[in-house]
Formats: structure tokens, C-alpha cells, sequence
């Protein structure tokens, strides 16, 4: 058999995983929250492909996806520890301005921190601000649009997708070549939001005005220290990989250790999350190899060349299914393509960009489309918020993304004439 080739039935459980990703946690969500059915899941989709590697001679293609999970995971994990390390207190006079800052900010931080941990540092504090206010129910759908989503578009830290980029090849600061996709969807999130909260704002009664003027509490940090650590994850990003990850280890653990346990039971802290993503990553990285190998190699034969079409199609699919594969799956069919630019690990830059772009803003299409979504429907709900139902959020978010989406669409096709 040629050693380029994989038989098509390897190819099965890397969308058979992803597939379980997307409908178990929503048909069976009590038996999907426990760790050891998740991990009979990814067993049973990840150990035939890496027995058949190993068997075959491919054992440096398991290394090789072992390494990349492994630094994707524990760069991951030291986001998510240091930020849950920092608790933001206080309730602010809930104007429009006040809530167009929280959302301007967090599309900051989310490049920074992560959408996850932007959105799990800011939500709570959105959320008491506004606790007065009478008409505040499009307060989380906007937040999860720029916050938890469009605003991750600018570094490997920002969004899960860029981070795979960043462990198989692409440059750190490639990404901030999507500054100007970034300023097309935040700018249109925030300045929309800003138009439909004034508007709300109006109908507020005197009685909560007043309500929220008499119980102002001014911001608060708790867990300073952990900025320092979270601040010291972008330069360990930079190191070599075996110093990157010992670098990360130890901010991990510095930061969790040093942290005071009222802090993290304030902040909600919980270690399933990152212990979902460690157990589902795991078989996605060993599944990938024969799923890239075959689109790169099919790749000018399929109906997909143009950047607008990767655009649509890995943003369509990072709607209903994990973004991260997406994103895997759609960089190894750009890949494939070649290009006419000088290539970015591999890939034409326009199409990188493209597939970038697509993976993460998109994903915000559905409740299920990328993991802060959930997270922030949940917390937004124990505070008494009522929350769209799945397909009138879907409605609402793909409404709302229609103009950006056109003029990305727009660009990226020029971009290639």
C-alpha cells in the first residue's frame, strides 16, 4: 500500500467524533457529562486508527499528533486556570455606554485571554450590572457574538482554531493579518448592540433607573496575581516547543496553587471543561492524520477552491460542529489547493485566512458552535436571565452576522481576482 494512502474506512471516526461532539451533549447530556462515557466515545474512535498507524509504519504520524495535542492542550489548560483565577466584582450604573464598554473590552481580551476566558471574566459583571434593568434580554445574545466569538479572531490565544493552526505551523502573529475582519465584525456587533440597548434603555421605568442608581458597587479584582501569570502565557507562546510547554506547566501550576479557593468558588471554577476538551482533543488529534492526507491529496478535485467557498464552508459547518476540527479539516483541503501567494504553513495565505475567519466568527452561528456559547447561556440562566430558545438564537445570529459576512465575502473574492 502506498505509505500516502489511508483506506477509507480510517477516515469514519474523525467525523464520527466530531458528530458525537455535536448531538450527545444535547440527546444525552447526563450520560455525555460524565468523563468515562466521553472517554469510551473517543476510545472507540481514536484506538483503531492509531493501532492501524502504528501496524503500518506511520508510528512518527502518531508522535507527530501527539505532540501537537499535547501542546494545544496544556496552552489551553494555562488560559483557562489563569483566568479562572481572576474574579471581577461590582455592579455599574447599567447605561448603554457602560454595556458598550464591557462588550468593547472583552473583544480585546479575547485575543488575550481566550473567548472562554474573557467571556467567563466578564459576563458575571455584565450581568449584575444590568440585574435592575427590565429590558435587557438582548444583553447575552450581542456579548456571545462579539465576545465569545469574533473577538478571538486576532491571536493563536484567542480561539481553539487558531491555536491548531499556531501547534502545526502557522506563525503567531500571522492571525494579526485578520485585523481588518476583526474591526468588521466587532465594529458592526458593538455598534448595532449599542443602537438596540439605547433603544431598550428608553423603556426602562424610572423605578429600575432609580433601583440601579442606589445599588451601584464599584469594580473590584480579586486574584491579581493571576494577571501576572495570564500575561506571561503570550511570551511562553513564543518559546520552542519542550520549553513552551514546560513554560505553561508552570504558569498552570503556579497559577492554580496560588490562587485562594474563595476566589475559584466565586468565579465558579471547575476543572470539566478543560478536562472535556483534554479527553475529546486527544481522539481528534489521533483521528486527523488520514482526514489531511486524503483532502490535501483530493483537494483539486473537489467543488472548493475559491477562498469565499472555504470561507462559508468551514464557517457553516464550525456552526453545528466543533470549530476546531473544522478548522483542521478545512486547512488541510486549502492545503491541498496550493496558491499563487507565497504559502503559510503550507497553505495560500488568502485561504488560511479564509478558513480563519470562517471557523471562528461562525461558530457563533448556534448554541453548540463554540464551547463559551453553552458556558455562557448557562451562567446567564442561573442568574434568572431568559435565554432565546436553540433556533431563535440561531435566527437571531445569523441575521446579525448577514452584512459582515457579505462584505467578508465580498473581500475575499477580490482578494483572489
Amino acid at each position: 500500500m502506498d505509505s500516502s494512502t489511508y483506506p477509507v474506512w480510517t477516515l469514519l471516526p474523525f467525523p464520527a467524533l466530531v458528530l458525537a461532539i455535536a448531538i450527545l451533549p444535547v440527546v444525552r447530556p447526563h450520560l455525555w457529562e460524565k468523563p468515562a462515557f466521553q472517554g469510551l466515545v473517543t476510545a472507540w474512535c481514536a484506538v483503531p486508527v492509531t493501532v492501524f498507524a502504528l501496524l503500518s509504519g506511520r508510528a512518527d504520524a502518531v508522535a507527530h499528533a501527539s505532540t501537537g495535542y499535547f501542546s494545544f492542550v496544556i496552552t489551553l489548560g494555562a488560559l483557562y486556570i489563569t483566568s479562572g483565577g481572576i474574579c471581577l466584582l461590582g455592579d455599574l450604573e447599567a447605561t448603554p455606554r457602560v454595556n458598550l464598554a464591557f462588550l468593547l473590552l472583552g473583544s480585546v481580551l479575547a485575543s488575550v485571554i481566550g473567548t472562554t476566558g474573557a467571556s467567563m471574566l466578564l459576563i458575571r459583571p455584565l450581568l449584575r450590572t444590568n440585574q435592575q434593568r427590565e429590558h435587557r434580554a438582548h444583553l447575552v445574545p450581542f456579548f456571545i457574538l462579539a465576545v465569545a466569538n469574533a473577538g478571538g479572531l486576532l491571536t493563536p490565544l484567542g480561539d481553539p482554531p487558531l491555536l491548531v493552526g499556531y501547534i502545526t505551523g502557522v506563525p503567531f502573529f500571522w492571525t494579526l493579518r485578520l485585523l481588518p475582519l476583526w474591526f468588521v465584525y466587532v465594529a458592526f456587533f458593538v455598534g448595532t448592540f449599542y443602537i438596540v440597548d439605547r433603544r431598550a434603555y428608553a423603556k426602562e421605568t424610572q423605578a429600575a433607573l432609580q433601583r440601579d442608581r442606589a445599588e451601584l458597587d464599584p469594580l473590584s479584582v480579586l486574584g491579581q496575581r493571576n494577571i501576572a501569570w495570564l500575561l506571561a502565557v503570550v511570551p511562553a507562546a513564543l518559546l520552542p516547543e519542550g520549553y513552551r510547554e514546560a513554560a505553561m506547566l508552570v504558569i498552570s501550576l503556579g497559577s492554580y496553587f496560588g490562587t485562594p479557593r474563595e476566589i475559584h468558588a466565586q468565579n465558579g471554577f471547575s476543572w470539566a471543561p478543560i478536562r472535556d476538551v483534554a479527553i475529546i482533543f486527544a481522539g481528534l488529534f489521533l483521528c486527523l492524520g488520514p482526514i489531511e492526507v486524503t483532502l490535501a491529496k483530493a483537494a483539486p478535485s473537489l467543488p472548493m477552491h475559491a477562498a469565499w467557498q472555504l470561507f462559508w464552508g468551514s464557517g457553516l459547518l464550525s456552526s453545528v460542529l466543533d470549530n476546531a476540527p473544522t478548522y483542521t479539516a478545512f486547512s488541510a483541503l486549502a492545503r491541498g489547493l496550493g496558491g499563487s501567494h507565497a504559502l503559510v504553513a503550507g497553505i495560500d495565505p488568502i485561504k488560511l485566512a479564509a478558513v480563519s475567519a470562517g471557523s471562528v466568527v461562525m461558530g457563533a452561528t448556534t448554541y453548540i458552535g463554540n464551547g463559551p456559547n453553552l458556558m455562557i447561556k448557562a451562567v446567564a440562566e442561573r442568574e434568572g436571565v431568559v435565554m432565546p430558545s436553540f433556533l431563535r438564537y440561531a435566527g437571531f445570529a445569523f441575521s446579525m452576522m448577514l452584512v459582515p459576512h457579505a462584505v467578508t465575502t465580498l473581500a475575499f473574492w477580490l482578494l483572489e481576482r
